[in-house]
């Protein structure tokens, strides 16, 4: 795995956790137990935090990124990810927040200040501009990110299957 100090940061892996030899991660940066990061994905903690949660998989050609701390903003956005999130194939996390058991589907970008809540199903291709809220329970989509429905029984279970099925399959690969 490509783990890369930053200044006096260097990543912090917990040990059940899988990063492909293809990912980087880089700098201040935090990966929960039995997360992954899969092929290509560049996590870049560079100019301020992100943290990974629990049993969490970040799929091929993602990117996840901050914004720096100035002047009109002395936080600057971390990017923080819950436990149990699913986020598919070439999505952009930057300085945002995605809390427990969501979905965040394949190609999508979440931007500075924006926050998914809990049980969030975000289709395909979706934007989330900058500090945008979706409430839990949904599904979102679009270019913006527009609430269309609730969310069905099976979709809310599909979340803790995903992210179990991905716990498994990070396991055959460290097997």
């Amino acid at each position: 795995m490509s783990l890369r100090k930053f200044r006096n940061f260097y990543p912090k892996v917990d040990k059940t956790a899988y990063v492909d030899e293809t990912a980087a991660v880089i700098g201040d940066v935090e990966i929960g137990r039995d997360s992954s990061i899969w092929p290509m994905c560049s996590v870049r903690g560079d100019v301020n935090l992100i943290r990974i949660g629990e049993r969490t998989n970040i799929q091929d050609g993602s990117v996840i990124h901050v914004t720096h701390r100035y002047a009109d903003n002395p936080d600057g956005y971390a990017t923080h990810i819950g436990n149990d999130v699913t986020v598919g194939h070439k999505v952009i996390l930057h300085g945002c927040t995605v809390e427990d058991m969501c979905l965040i589907g394949m190609g999508s970008t979440l931007l500075d200040g924006s926050v998914v809540h809990s049980r969030v199903l975000l289709g395909a291709g979706s934007l989330v501009p900058e500090g945008k809220e979706l409430e839990g329970g949904y599904l979102w989509l679009g270019r913006p990110a527009k609430r269309m429905r609730e969310l069905t029984e099976q979709e809310l279970k599909w979340f803790e299957y995903s992210a179990r099925h991905y716990v498994k399959l990070k396991d055959d690969y460290l097997g």
